[in-house]
């Protein structure tokens, strides 16, 4: 039977500790990354919504990061929008950014009405490399 192993990033977010998971399940050669959203240290939103995307993408770049990968490593990635008909501009120049070429990783986007206090949220699955 495959073990699960709790994967966190170096510096913990409150959130954390405060709801009770884990940022990311290592099973076998594969990483479940849970949402991650643009938390500042205390657990706060970022209250900018493109700082808080790109904060989520931060947190979610030291979580693969703790166990080994990158955001090339992504297989499965779907983001949760509080208000997608107006947020989609922004949150497309931010992965542009971060995703200037192909291959791009399967996406799926979904609107939501609440996300505890934020406005994005990304939870992915990535492959975790053999280096690792």
């Amino acid at each position: 039977m495959t073990q699960r192993e709790a994967i966190f990033p170096a510096s913990r977010h409150a959130l954390y500790e405060q709801h009770g998971y884990s940022a990311a399940i290592r099973s076998d050669n594969l990483l479940f990354v849970s949402g991650q959203v643009g938390s500042r240290a205390d657990g706060s939103p970022e209250p900018d919504f493109a700082a808080q995307v790109r904060l989520a993408f931060t947190n979610l770049q030291a979580t693969l990061a703790a166990a080994g990968c990158t955001l090339d490593d992504l297989i499965d990635v779907t983001t949760f929008h509080t208000d997608p008909e107006n947020q989609f501009a922004t949150i497309m120049q931010v992965k542009n950014e971060l995703f200037p070429q192909a291959p791009y990783p399967n996406w799926t986007a979904v609107g939501v009405t609440w996300l505890a206090g934020f406005d994005f949220e990304i939870k992915v699955i990535a492959r975790i490399p053999a280096s690792a």
